[in-house]
């Protein structure tokens, strides 16, 4: 991470495009561990709506992503990727489960069927 104040400096002059993420949480250490979510869905019609997205550890810990504050477009094969966070991380996941949830958009509550998901760590892009 970079202090608030440099971030300009420490980025900027890098030659490929960066991008910054300034999502904190509210307890110490104040981090938030940032998750790519690619997800590729089945339903023939599309649907709009939020996804939560909650990972278990093989000693059963369990942390939940907070939701994204802008809806998502699900189409049949169509590729949708997410930015999910998480207030703790977990080394070694043993299981990933999605809810999906139409909130307060207008419209009837359906389920999502999904073809293929991928959950990547951002921090550590090597698992």
């Amino acid at each position: 991470g970079y202090y608030a104040d440099r971030w300009k400096k420490l980025l900027i002059p890098k030659s490929s495009p960066t991008k910054a993420y300034f999502d904190t949480s509210d307890q110490d250490p104040f981090c938030m561990y940032n998750y790519l979510l690619d997800i590729t869905t089945w339903n023939k019609s599309i649907r709009r709506g939020f996804i939560k997205v909650k990972i278990t550890d093989y000693a059963g810990n369990t942390v939940e992503s907070e939701m994204n504050s802008e809806a998502s477009t699900f189409q049949q094969y169509k590729r949708v990727k997410i930015l999910t966070g998480f207030y703790r991380d977990l080394d070694k996941i043993s299981k990933i489960s999605l809810t999906f949830s139409t909130k307060t958009l207008i419209g009837p509550k359906h389920k999502l069927r999904i073809l293929q998901m991928r959950l990547k760590s951002l921090n550590n892009p090597e698992r």
